[in-house]
This record gives structure tokens, C-alpha cells and sequence, in this order.
């Protein structure tokens, strides 16, 4: 690796961390747009997982005051079901016209909800969560976006911004080292990779801390406009290279 792809690759990574810390997902969005280019896919992969790992895990420490084990384990154990599901379907599914199908739903839940100016509560019970857990474990394993659908959730719960983040960052982190762990299994890690991971870890946590500190001066409604944001760029991160590669 050259110094412009290093450099790439670290300032990704610190983008990253500010993307964790700030809205707490969506970090594997804004480093893969780089590291796809510089990396091969199977270091991305891996790499976006390895480090979510420890940036959730000091997010989630941080708001483990907040934690209703009542909200979060049920979507946890959802999305532990959906993505062998996901994973057994890969086979049978066209991966291109399934990304785009949920790339248009974030689309039109994120404008629509960002023209709004708030949102009516839904109240749900634990059947509902699980299920809910399930699909995003299922859409985890089939489009890399692990924790999108549950996040979608929490905003459609209307919880302030910490309740939101204690009960969506623990099922990301599930999501994430169930994701890691399977990949190193399948011998993702590599003397390379492995170096890269340790190379960018001060830039991630640079940025983590970064992001968090922007995190604690948002008020409920910038937080929301931020995921919603955020989910609108994935959907668009999902269907605009399928019509790019369509159009050629």
C-alpha cells in the first residue's frame, strides 16, 4: 500500500469513528465508499465488522445506564435467528434486486419522515420485536447493512435519542461480532489485514471520541434528522450503482 492509500485509508477510518460516535451505525457506509477502492473485498468485509466491534462496544459502554434489557433482548435474539436465515438464502436470492429493494424502502421512509416534522409513536410488544430482529438479522446477512431495519425501528418508536442508541447499538454490536467471528472463521484474517486493523485503530477512536463529543451537543430532533440523513445515503448507497451498471 502506497502513502495517498494509506492516507485514504486512515481518513476513512477516522470518518468512520465520527459516523459511530455521532449516530452510533452506518460507519461501514462511509469507509467502504474508500475502501472498496483501495482494499480488496473480502479486507473490507471483514475489516468494517472487526472494528465495529470495539467502537459499539465502547459506545454501548458508555450508555449502559440506559440499557431495557426488556427492549434489547428481543431484538437481539431476532437478529441472531435472521442471519443464518440470510446467510442460507444468499444461494437463492438475486442480491442485486433485493439491495435495491430495500435501498428504495430507507429512500422513501428517510424523505418521507424528514419532511415530516415528527413522527406518531408505534407501540409494539416483545412478539413484534423479535420479529422485527429477525428481518434485520435476515437483510444483515444478505446486504452487509446489519442493524439498518432495527434502527429504523427505534426512530418509529419515537425514544428520545440515548433510549434510541442504548437499545439499537447493543443489536448492531451482535449483529457485528457474530459477522467478524464468522468471517475470521472462514479465514478472512490474514498477516495483512491484521496489520491494517492495528494501523487504523488510533483513527477510529480518534474519530469515535470526535463523534461522541458531537453526539452529547445534539438535541432529540438533530438526532434525528442526522439517522435519517444517514439512512437516506445508504438507500441511495444500494440503488445507484445498480442503475450506474444498468445505464452502461
Amino acid at each position: 500500500m502506497d502513502g495517498i492509500a494509506l492516507t485514504l485509508y486512515l481518513v476513512a477510518a477516522f470518518a468512520g469513528g465520527i459516523t459511530t460516535g455521532v449516530a452510533g451505525f452506518a460507519a461501514g457506509l462511509v469507509v467502504s465508499g474508500v475502501w472498496l477502492h483501495i482494499l480488496s473485498p473480502t479486507q473490507t468485509a471483514f475489516l468494517i465488522p472487526a472494528y465495529a466491534v470495539l467502537t459499539q462496544s465502547y459506545s454501548v459502554w458508555k450508555l449502559r445506564r440506559g440499557f431495557d434489557w426488556h427492549k434489547i433482548l428481543p431484538l437481539v435474539i431476532g437478529s441472531a435467528l435472521g442471519i443464518p436465515v440470510g446467510a442460507w438464502l444468499l444461494p437463492y436470492i438475486n442480491p442485486d434486486a433485493l439491495r435495491v429493494g430495500v435501498g428504495v424502502v430507507l429512500i422513501v421512509f428517510s424523505t418521507y419522515n424528514l419532511a415530516r416534522p415528527a413522527i406518531k409513536p408505534v407501540h409494539a410488544g416483545v412478539a413484534t420485536d423479535v420479529s422485527v430482529g429477525v428481518v434485520n438479522g435476515v437483510i444483515g446477512a444478505l446486504t452487509g447493512l446489519s442493524g439498518v431495519l432495527v434502527t429504523i425501528w427505534c426512530q418509529m418508536r419515537a425514544w428520545p435519542k440515548d433510549q434510541q442508541r442504548a437499545v439499537f447499538q447493543p443489536v448492531i454490536l451482535a449483529a457485528m461480532a457474530m459477522t467478524a467471528v464468522s468471517l475470521a472463521i472462514g479465514g478472512a484474517v490474514t498477516a495483512e489485514v491484521a496489520w491494517l486493523y492495528l494501523l487504523g485503530l488510533p483513527a477510529v477512536f480518534g474519530g469515535l471520541w470526535l463523534g461522541l463529543w458531537l453526539y452529547g451537543r445534539l438535541d432529540d430532533a438533530a438526532f434525528r434528522k442526522i439517522v435519517l440523513v444517514l439512512l437516506l445515503f445508504s438507500g441511495l448507497g444500494l440503488v445507484v450503482p445498480r442503475l450506474i451498471a444498468l445505464a452502461h
